[in-house]
């Protein structure tokens, strides 16, 4: 058991509620019940009561808590003592991400990296996630956040941060896309708004070719914020990471369909060169995402 599980024990026996816990985490709720699980079955004991009320904490559940909070307490003066002087640390770094990523993501990494190397300069670039990975490749960024690729180039090396669901997602005016008030959605005629490139469209072609279907699209576009713009104003069905949704000003304005088989999720986290990774600068960047 390692410390991020330790963590995600504390989050979620401190909102009593895999969802709110999972928001705070930026992690599925059915990601948290099975992590919840796996330390269950490491402690060998039930931690958390899982009734239709608030999640409470069992016996063994409150003997964990304490242990969690006295192994985080221990570590984290454990680390001070250790990096004392680390802050000395000079240099730059270029990270890439998408508008997206750097305010539900990258926001808590750099605060926490600015804390223990105030004199490291960073240059943050957005744009487009679809380019995330390529940047890496080609060295125009140090560093990344991305999603994993299916394919990951051996020249690179990926860190996960967390899990995102790739949802399907239509205007909120119920008869706006009619085909969806159909008690079966027949999916070659829905019109859909796909990212142009990326992961994600990837998943979704795989998704129709596997229901030997063509998608019916509608418009190509470039970044997921341009997806739940576009569905909000009632043109067809998009496909977004929970992410996106969760942080777009437009989610009021949009539903979530319940699609199965369910697409495979984001694994989102740090994509870097791997030769680069020894750099001083970066690997701080690096260890810190790991705490």
């Amino acid at each position: 058991m390692d410390y991020k599980d330790l963590r995600v024990f504390l989050t979620v026996a401190a909102t009593q509620h895999l969802g709110q816990a999972g928001q705070q985490l930026h992690i599925s709720p059915s990601t948290l019940s099975r992590r919840i699980a796996r330390m269950e079955e490491d402690a060998g004991a039930k931690l958390l009561v899982r009734d239709s009320g608030p999640l409470t904490l069992t016996p063994a559940g409150e003997l964990f808590f304490q242990h969690a909070e006295q192994t985080l307490d221990a570590w984290e003066s454990m680390r001070s003592a250790v990096n004392a002087d680390v802050s000395e640390l000079e240099g730059s770094l270029t990270l890439y991400c998408s508008v997206t990523a750097s305010y539900s993501f990258l926001a808590d990494l750099l605060a926490r990296f600015r804390e223990r190397y105030p004199k490291v300069d960073l240059r943050i670039h957005t744009g487009d996630a679809a380019a995330s990975i390529p940047r890496a490749e080609s060295g125009d960024a140090d560093v990344v956040i991305a999603a994993r690729p299916e394919q990951l180039s051996p020249d690179l090396t990926f860190r996960g941060i967390s899990e995102s669901p790739l949802l399907f997602i239509a205007p909120k005016a119920v008869g706006t896309v009619p085909q969806l008030t159909q008690s079966e959605i027949p999916w070659a005629e829905v019109p859909m708004v796909l990212s142009e490139t990326g992961l994600a469209r990837t998943r979704v072609n795989q998704w129709f070719a596997s229901r030997s279907l063509t998608p019916n699209i509608y418009a190509q576009v470039t970044g997921h914020e341009a997806i739940v713009s576009m569905v909000a104003l009632g043109v067809g069905v998009g496909v977004v990471p929970q992410v996106v949704l969760q942080n777009s000003p437009l989610l009021s304005r949009v539903r979530v369909l319940s699609v199965t088989p369910e697409l495979e999720p984001f694994l989102i986290g740090l994509c870097s060169r791997t030769e680069r990774l020894n750099e001083p600068v970066l690997q701080a960047l690096w260890q810190t995402a790991g705490r």
